[in-house]
């Protein structure tokens, strides 16, 4: 009698468990795939390790309407272009095609062999389109005519303030979908997530130097 209630309780007990263990091999299972997704979206999306935490920006890709809006506030200009953070390369390319001679900045490796990867594909020389493993806030622009840059509002004080001591009078800069907290726009074009905004750095510097002379109250 006692064996038979023992099987009956062992029964019990492993029927109780069994939900349990499936439960437990799903969150194991959940965990992992979270795990793998995390660190895809980190090998592709975040900058290197080396870029301050305050300038950190996460990797989005323009869109096709954003892309041509780019160029088109480049319409009539050439010359050296950067683009700050290039991402998959697609605005480097874009202006590429539209004449410019482009240097993408980019220190997410995986991102820069991407774009490597797809400028050897599209046959383009280096003297078209080049792509580097620079950290931009840390290298000099000042021989750049053009630049586009797709970040973040929290960067784009630090990114104006850097870019009015070393671009030239003749630059032009585009920035997509964040405008610059304080330079005065030259024109815009778009809507809503497809926006951008063209600053002449000309019309910057000679606002910044009216404002100097401006009699401190």
């Amino acid at each position: 009698m006692e064996d038979s209630i023992d099987v009956i309780l062992q029964d019990r007990n492993s029927k109780l468990l069994h939900p349990y263990r499936d439960n437990q091999i799903l969150t194991l299972v959940t965990g992992a795939v979270f795990s793998g997704v995390y660190g895809l979206w980190a090998m592709f999306c975040m900058p290197g390790l080396k870029v301050p935490l305050r300038l950190k920006v996460p990797f989005l890709p323009s869109t096709n309407v954003q892309t041509k809006n780019v160029i088109k506030m480049l319409d009539g200009r050439q010359g050296q272009l950067a683009d700050l953070g290039s991402g998959d390369g697609r605005l480097v390319f874009a202006a590429c095609a539209a004449g410019f001679q482009c240097t993408g900045f980019e220190i997410n490796s995986m991102l820069l062999a991407y774009s490597r990867g797809r400028a050897w594909w599209r046959g383009l020389p280096h003297s078209k389109a080049t792509f580097v493993n620079q950290d931009f806030w840390k290298t000099d622009l000042s021989k750049y005519t053009n630049v586009i840059a797709f970040l973040a509002p929290a960067v784009m004080q630090d990114l104006e303030e850097k870019l009015l001591k070393e671009l030239p009078g003749d630059a032009r800069v585009v920035v997509c979908r964040f405008p610059f907290p304080h330079w005065p726009h030259s024109c815009t074009t778009g809507t809503g997530l497809d926006q951008v905004w063209a600053y002449d750095v000309y019309t910057v510097q000679h606002r910044a130097n009216i404002s100097s002379l401006k009699p401190q109250g």
